[in-house]
């Protein structure tokens, strides 16, 4: 049987994907082939030494240590794509909360519960809360991944004019965006000429504090701004100058903390982006989907610190192989395979940073004696058979 561990509380469609004569799923599991999380913090946990995978349902995977990971041949996955629709929703509210002051409003008119001619009064006092539309109105989209792609185009179908920068954009993302959606050289570019600026980038060393008081200048007075990505990607100090002066007007993040919550003109949304019955469920099956592919053949998708490598599992048996990305990598394999007289029936292989990952597909089972040999090569991780 093999185990998979839960951390979070997963939605059972996703957890149904596993085969219950081939898996068994607990969240008090020991020494698991994989571990499925969403929110649970895995930095302080102590891997066992089986442990193959670990899948996130969700996209952001800063609650897992994935550098850690990947030097112990430990496979992270994530699930881009899969809770996009519900961050898409989300967004189009918050250019609707980042024009009109709508939770001032409402709070303004629960204050005021007790007042028995709250219908004149509202007429009188409404203009406090009045606002701006969207029509017609320029917005940058910083990032047009899954997300970033479907924010554009619906702001698009909106009526608003929109500006998208992404310095990876795939050729699958590319085709699925609409053609109205002027693509930006830089994202300068889109500083300069947005009235409305939302960011779907991730957090990386070189997103982080992205948006801070030198690109904040680049920016049109009275810009408004919408975080659902990453609360890192925003410099606190910064905005919450921009927002004192008004350089900023407005600022929607699904990220709260003890300085946004204070903020002047900011909504603080309690992290929703994902948080819709269906995310959760597209998520969790995605994310079981991939461990089963991964688990069950060796093939990789979707994994955040090592490479896409999949071939069909046609042969006998195969070696999938967690390794440094260093030179004579495959020499070496192929090397000790047909050393064996064993003929190599397929064989894929990628790298990502300093790692990479091999299959070798054979038409025969695989001699013991050659798995020692392999995992003896300087720079090689984890040796997995699979028959």
């Amino acid at each position: 049987m093999r185990k998979i561990k839960l951390m979070n509380k997963i939605a059972a469609v996703g957890t149904n994907v596993f085969d219950k004569a081939v898996y068994e799923v607990s969240d008090s599991l020991e020494g698991a082939d994989a571990i499925m999380v969403r929110s649970a913090s895995l930095h302080e946990m102590e891997f066992d030494s089986e442990l193959l995978a670990i899948a996130r349902a969700g996209a952001g995977v800063n609650n897992i240590p994935t550098d850690k990971c990947a030097e112990r041949g430990i496979v992270v996955f994530n699930t881009p794509g899969a809770n996009a629709n519900g961050v898409k929703e989300l967004a189009v509210a918050a250019l609707i909360l980042a024009s009109r002051d709508v939770v001032g409003g409402i709070e303004w008119v629960k204050a005021n519960a007790a007042d028995e001619n709250i219908a004149k009064t509202v007429e009188k006092e409404k203009s406090k809360f009045a606002g701006c539309e969207i029509l017609g109105k320029t917005l940058g989209v910083l990032g047009l991944g899954a997300i970033g792609g479907l924010v554009a185009n619906t702001a698009k179908n909106l009526g608003m004019k929109v500006i998208g920068c992404d310095p990876y954009l795939t050729v699958n993302a590319a085709w699925s965006l609409s053609s109205a959606v002027v693509h930006a050289q830089s994202y300068d570019e889109i500083y300069a000429s947005s009235d409305y600026i939302t960011l779907h980038v991730p957090s990386t060393p070189t997103t982080r504090g992205m948006i801070n008081k030198e690109t904040i200048a680049k920016m049109k007075d009275g810009v408004r701004i919408i975080n659902l990505a990453r609360a890192d990607l925003v410099n606190s100090e910064d905005m919450k100058a921009a927002l004192e002066s008004g350089k900023v007007a407005a600022y929607v993040t699904d990220f709260p903390t003890p300085d946004t919550v204070n903020m002047k003109n900011t909504v603080s949304i309690p992290h929703l982006g994902a948080s819709t019955a269906e995310s959760e469920d597209n998520c969790a099956v995605m994310a079981a989907r991939q461990l089963c592919e991964f688990l069950e053949t060796g093939n990789i998708k979707n994994s955040v610190n090592f490479p896409a490598v999949s071939i069909p599992h046609t042969g006998a048996s195969r070696i999938c192989i967690c390794h440094k990305n260093v030179a004579n990598m495959l020499a070496s394999i192929t090397g000790i395979v047909s050393g064996a007289g064993i003929n190599i029936e397929n064989l894929s292989n990628g790298s990502k940073g300093d790692f990479a990952y091999t299959i070798v597909e054979m038409s025969v089972k695989i001699p013991a004696d050659i798995i020692p040999k392999i995992e003896a090569i300087e720079g090689v991780i984890k040796v997995r058979v699979i028959e």
